[in-house]
């Protein structure tokens, strides 16, 4: 076990870069999590983490001893007050990790179902996208240029450990990308287009997700195969992003569970 108590350290000087810093965590290949719901998700996909830190006042408490025991990994322990000043959250539970951001290869024909997401640059909202696209059985999303860090710690708590159930890929080619998946490539939109309810969901398919505000952008939506709305009243302008996508994502895996015969 490593006590560490001076601010200037530079293994402490290293995770408040991955905390704040798009690029360090770029270079470095790493990532912060914190709290022990993304501690206990990460251990349960990929086992020990890179490091795993710990304020000193909860290294006794029995539920971080047995993430500790879990990880199977001497802990770092930070001085209270150093965690507190390094925490990304209001009330720290008193445990975080350095993990290593997976390197992703493209996947092509055996991907049945996915996500694409362009200019979602909202943390929260990117993060909810991610946990709805885990919950409803899509494993991959894709990430155009213009979208939050997915790694960034905002969009880690938002997402609340659905990362890692998720092959996430990030794109400067997302019009090719979507150009070349081999199935239906259906662009929510908010007025026009085919609604929800009357897509057959039960083959292979993509949804494209646009940005808050202005939605998908045209490059990207030239390349989808359907428009797809949600009907809502005449009075309501649009959903939030991150709400439309879930009840796309719902419907999807609904009708997956539903007979032919019976659908609808």
């Amino acid at each position: 076990m490593t006590n560490l108590r001076s601010r200037n350290n530079p293994r402490i000087r290293h995770w408040r870069r991955l905390i704040v810093d798009r690029q360090a965590r770029r270079r470095a290949r790493r990532a912060w999590i914190e709290g022990t719901r993304l501690v206990a998700a990460y251990l349960d996909a990929h086992g020990s983490p890179v490091t795993l830190i710990l304020s000193a006042q909860v290294s006794q408490n029995p539920e971080i001893t047995d993430l500790v025991a879990r990880a199977n990994l001497a802990p770092v322990v930070l001085a209270d007050a150093l965690f507190a000043d390094l925490a990304d959250t209001e009330t720290p539970q008193g445990i975080a990790a350095e993990i290593d951001i997976p390197i992703v290869s493209e996947r092509g024909g055996e991907v049945e179902r996915c996500v694409f997401l362009d200019g979602v640059r909202d943390p929260g909202n990117l993060g909810a996208i991610l946990r709805s696209a885990a919950a409803f059985g899509v494993a991959d999303v894709i990430l155009g240029k213009g979208c939050a860090d997915p790694w960034a710690p905002k969009v880690l708590r938002a997402a609340m450990g659905a990362h890692f159930a998720l092959h996430l890929d990030e794109t400067t080619q997302l019009r090719s990308r979507i150009a070349a998946f081999d199935g239906q490539r259906i662009c929510a939109v908010p007025r026009g287009g085919t609604p929800l309810h009357d897509i057959d969901l039960r083959g292979r398919h993509a949804w494209i997700f646009g940005g808050e505000g202005q939605g998908v952008g045209d490059a990207a939506a030239a390349f989808a195969t359907l428009r797809a709305r949600i009907p809502m009243a005449e009075s309501t302008e649009s959903l939030n992003v991150a709400v439309a996508a879930a009840i796309c994502l719902y419907e999807s895996a609904r009708q997956r569970r539903v007979p032919s015969a019976s659908r609808q």
